[in-house]
């Protein structure tokens, strides 16, 4: 995909009404200087969670999750027909969420029980709670090697990433991040390449090497950015931040390590997925519950 020129941001509304349609598509004509805009409004879908956090898609079963920060809760969304068609409790706060397409496991981090729930996407049930470290939030799936990574952001200097393997849900390794305060995080499963979002003070994306589990970069966004939710595509080697304290997303060359483009989308984004075979994100704007929740969907044009 080329980001500075084949950029749309649609925006798909969950618990909305046509103030905030219309709010959403004022904001979303914003986009990157020179980028062609299409904007519309593709679906309405109702009863998702309360404050939802964080978005996650299986592509192998067209099923979208949500995590919901408020109602503790994982709301499943058919892709197919834009309707929920199950909810299932998860732990207190949950801060992200990733999903394990080859195994159909979704993986949930929750942010006050500093546990991991694991859903099967067969069944819709929890079937394993994994202990990590403090103020866990949103993980990372390499379904190449079964290995999931969880951000653990409990304060600067005492940052750590776990690592679990996906066969005994047990956390085989630590990888500690410094003085950066992660918040989620994203895999590349063809580079075994892992990338983890920094808030506030130091707004960066760090670089981890899957094979050595050490951080090999840091990449600036900017002094306002607040970097939060993260995802990867691994057929472009792009890698899509939300920056929450400015509203935008950062598309992020994963050659090179650098910023390529910068979009606009709704207030607050905090969690993003990406489904590789259409090369479609989505965003979820945490602060957009006045007027009504939204999920931004940025597509090639």
């Amino acid at each position: 995909m080329r980001p500075c020129s084949r950029v749309m941001v649609a925006i798909l509304l969950a618990i909305a009404g046509p103030v905030a349609a219309t709010t959403a598509a004022a904001s979303a004509q914003g986009t990157a200087q020179g980028a062609k805009r299409c904007v519309k409004v593709t679906a309405t879908i109702h009863h998702v969670g309360a404050l939802p956090e964080a978005v996650a898609v299986n592509p192998k079963t067209n099923t979208v999750y949500v995590a919901s920060f408020g109602s503790s809760t994982v709301s499943v969304i058919s892709g197919q027909t834009n309707t929920v068609t199950a909810t299932i409790p998860a732990g207190a706060s949950p801060g992200g969420i990733a999903v394990n397409a080859k195994t159909n496991t979704i993986y949930v981090p929750n942010g006050l029980n500093d546990t991991v729930s694991v859903i099967s996407g067969r069944t819709n049930t929890v079937t394993a709670t994994i202990p990590v470290g403090a103020d866990p939030h949103a993980p990372a799936v390499d379904p190449t090697t079964n290995t999931i990574y969880v951000a653990n952001s409990h304060s600067p200097g005492s940052s750590t990433v776990s690592v679990i393997s996906g066969r005994t849900n047990t956390v085989t390794a630590t990888i500690p991040l410094g003085a950066s305060l992660p918040v989620q995080m994203a895999a590349n499963p063809t580079t075994n390449t892992v990338y983890v979002t920094s808030e506030f003070p130091s707004n960066t994306v760090s670089v981890i090497s899957g094979r050595a589990d050490t951080v090999t970069a840091t990449i600036p966004l900017g002094a306002t950015s607040n970097p939060y939710g993260i995802a990867a595509n691994p057929k472009t080697s792009t890698v899509y931040v939300a920056n929450s304290g400015n509203a935008t997303v950062s598309l992020i060359s994963g050659r090179t390590n650098t910023v390529t483009a910068t979009i606009p989308v709704g207030f607050s984004p905090h969690g993003i997925a990406v489904d590789p075979k259409t090369s479609t994100a989505y965003v979820a704007n945490f602060g957009s519950d006045t007027p009504g929740h939204t999920v931004s969907v940025l597509a090639s044009c």
